[in-house]
C-alpha cells in the first residue's frame, strides 16, 4: 500500500527573523555553538532561463546615465538562498539529549550576524554536519554571503560530513568499496523506506523569495532538515549493533571530542555517546571543499540527438504554446480508442498517483532521468500524452504530434482539476480507486477473502492483524500483486477525490 501521509511534525519549529534583538536568533545562535549532530538544508528561489537580467536604473539626468549603467553590479551568478533550515541536536549527560528545529529567514536577518556562527559551525571538528547532496547548497548560500558582505564572505567547507545518500546505502548493505549508483534517490524516497514517512514536495517548486511564508513553506522545509536526524539516527545504532563503535577509553585521547555520553532520548536510541559519534566521524565522515571551479556557473553543452521522422513539421513552424490545442491520440474521431492515457515525468510523479486514484491510466518514466527523446518514444508508442512541468520539452512537440502538455498549476489537486478540465474527462466514482497507485495495474476481477489475501500477501506484504475480525475484502493488482482493502484510507481518500472531481456523492 502507499505510505500514509506525514502526520503533523513532532517538533517545533522556530522560525527566526529579525535581528540581534530577535530571541529565536539568540536560542540559534546558541544552538549552534553547543551542537553535536546538525543537519542543513537550504531553499531558494529557482533562477529561469531567459529571465530577464535586473532592471537599468532610471536616467540621473545631464548625461549621466551612461555612467549609471556601467556601475550598475552585474546580476548575480547564482540563485540566492532566502532559507536555511538547521536542525540541531545537541546536550549532555546531566540534561539528556534534546533537538531543536530552525527556519532562518535570510531576507530578514542580518546575514553579517549569521556569518562568523556558520563559519565556525562548518569548520568546527567537534560537530558532525548532516546533509543532503549539500554541495550545491553550500554554493549557492557562500554566493549569497560574499554577495551581501563581500567577496571575503562566503564559505569554502563544511567538514565533518556525512551525505545521507551515503547512509541511506550503507544501511542497505552496499559494498563501500564499490562506487554508489548514479542514479541517486530522493530525500522523499529515502524517508519513505528507511522512517515509513511521506514527504511531500508539492511546495518543492515554490516561490520562496516571497513573504510571509505560509505554514505549508515552513513546515515542508523544516522536515527536510528535522527528518535528517531520524535517519542519522538508524544509522548510529545499525553502527552500535554492529559493535563499530570504539571503546571509551581508545577515544578520550582524541583533541577533538570529550568522552560525554548523551542519551538519545526522542529517538529511543540510548548510543548518542560522544566516543560513538566520534568513531562515526573518523571512520564515515568526509568533507565538502569549494574551489574556484565551483564559483564559476556551469552550462551544460550536452546537445540532443533525437531523430525527426519524415512527415514531421518544421521546427520554426511549431508554435510552443502551452495551451492544449487537441485532439488527443485517444479521441475516437481519429481512431483512438476512447480511454485516456498519460504520461506524467519525473517532476510531477504525484500527479500520476492523483490520477490513478480517479481511475486513469497514467504512467512514469522507467528511468529517473529520461533523456526528452525517451519520453517522447513511449508517449508516441503508447498513444499518451506527456504531461510536464518543463517548459522546454514543449520545443520538441513537433516530434510527437501535440502529445505534450505543460500542466501550470504547482499543487497535487489542482493539478488533478486542471488535467480534468483541459482534456474534459468525465470522472464516475465507480471509477475512484480503481488502478493500482504503485504500478498502474488493474484490479482482478473478483474480491479476495481474508484467507486468500493472507496467502497471496506472503513473502512481499504484511496485512495488519487488526483486520482478521472484520468482514473485508481485498483486491489484487495484475501487475504487481499488491494488496488493498477498503480501510480507513480508503474511504477518506474517495471523499477527497469526490471533491476534487466534483462529483454528487
Amino acid at each position: 500500500m502507499d505510505p500514509a501521509p506525514a502526520p503533523p511534525p513532532p517538533f517545533a519549529v522556530h522560525l527566526v527573523t529579525g535581528g540581534g534583538s530577535s530571541p529565536e536568533l539568540s536560542l540559534l545562535l546558541r544552538s549552534l555553538a553547543a551542537s553535536r549532530v546538525v543537519a542543513l538544508d537550504a531553499e531558494w528561489k529557482p533562477r529561469r532561463r531567459g529571465s530577464p537580467a535586473a532592471a537599468a536604473p532610471a536616467a540621473l539626468g545631464d548625461g549621466s546615465t551612461s555612467l549609471a549603467l556601467e556601475a550598475s553590479p552585474a546580476p548575480p551568478k547564482f540563485p540566492t538562498v532566502t532559507l536555511l533550515q538547521v536542525a540541531c541536536r545537541f546536550g549532555d549527560g546531566s540534561e539528556g539529549e534534546r533537538s531543536e528545529v530552525f527556519v532562518v529567514d535570510l531576507l530578514s536577518v542580518p546575514l553579517a550576524d549569521l556569518w562568523a556562527p556558520l563559519r565556525e559551525l562548518f569548520e568546527r571538528p567537534d560537530a558532525l554536519k548532516l546533509g543532503f547532496r549539500f554541495k550545491q547548497d553550500l554554493v549557492y548560500l557562500s554566493a549569497t554571503f560574499s554577495a551581501a558582505l563581500g567577496c571575503d564572505s562566503g564559505f569554502d567547507r563544511v567538514e565533518p560530513f556525512l551525505d545521507v545518500t551515503n547512509i541511506y546505502y550503507y544501511l542497505k548493505g552496499h559494498d563501500r568499496q564499490k562506487k554508489l549508483p548514479k542514479e541517486t534517490k530522493s530525500l522523499a524516497t529515502i524517508c519513505e523506506e528507511l522512517l515509513s514517512v511521506f514527504l511531500s514536495k508539492e511546495l518543492q517548486c515554490s516561490d520562496w523569495s516571497c513573504r510571509p511564508l505560509s505554514e505549508g513553506q515552513i513546515q515542508y522545509a523544516a522536515s527536510d532538515a528535522y527528518y535528517l536526524l531520524g535517519i542519522f539516527d538508524l544509522f548510529q545504532k545499525k553502527i552500535t549493533m554492529e559493535g563499530q563503535c570504539s571503546s571509551t577509553t581508545e577515544l578520550t585521547l582524541d583533541r577533538h571530542f570529550s568522552p560525554v555520553v548523551i542519551e538519545c532520548s526522542s529517538s529511543g536510541y540510548d548510543i548518542c555517546s560522544g566516543s560513538c559519534l566520534m568513531s562515526i566521524v573518523t571512520k564515515y565522515s568526509e568533507k565538502i571543499i569549494l574551489t574556484e571551479s565551483d564559483a564559476k556557473q556551469r552550462t551544460s553543452r550536452r546537445k540532443e540527438k533525437l531523430k525527426i521522422p519524415a512527415n514531421a513539421k518544421c521546427k520554426d513552424k511549431v508554435d510552443c504554446s502551452s495551451e492544449w490545442q487537441g485532439p488527443p491520440p485517444w479521441d475516437p474521431s481519429i481512431g483512438g480508442d476512447g480511454y485516456p492515457k498519460f504520461l506524467c515525468d519525473v517532476m510531477i510523479e504525484g500527479l500520476a498517483k492523483h490520477l490513478r486514484c480517479v481511475g486513469i491510466d497514467a504512467a512514469i518514466p522507467s528511468s529517473r532521468k529520461p533523456e526528452p527523446r525517451d519520453l517522447l518514444n513511449q508517449t508516441y508508442k503508447e498513444g499518451r500524452i506527456l504531461l510536464t512541468r518543463d517548459a522546454k520539452l514543449l520545443k520538441y512537440q513537433y516530434l510527437a504530434g501535440n502529445q505534450v502538455y505543460r500542466v501550470k498549476s504547482l499543487l497535487k489537486h489542482d493539478q488533478l482539476a486542471e488535467v480534468i478540465n483541459t482534456f474534459q474527462l468525465k470522472i464516475s466514482e465507480d471509477q475512484l480507486m480503481s488502478r493500482c497507485t504503485k504500478c498502474n495495474g488493474s484490479f482482478i476481477q473478483k474480491p479476495l477473502t481474508l484467507e486468500e489475501a493472507v496467502e497471496a500477501s506472503k513473502g512481499f506484504q504484511v496485512i495488519p492483524s487488526c483486520l482478521f475480525n472484520r468482514n473485508l475484502e481485498f483486491w489484487k493488482c495484475t501487475d504487481c500483486n499488491q494488496l488493498y482493502w477498503e480501510g480507513t484510507q480508503y474511504h477518506n481518500a474517495v471523499q477527497k477525490f469526490l471533491s476534487v472531481c466534483n462529483i454528487s456523492d
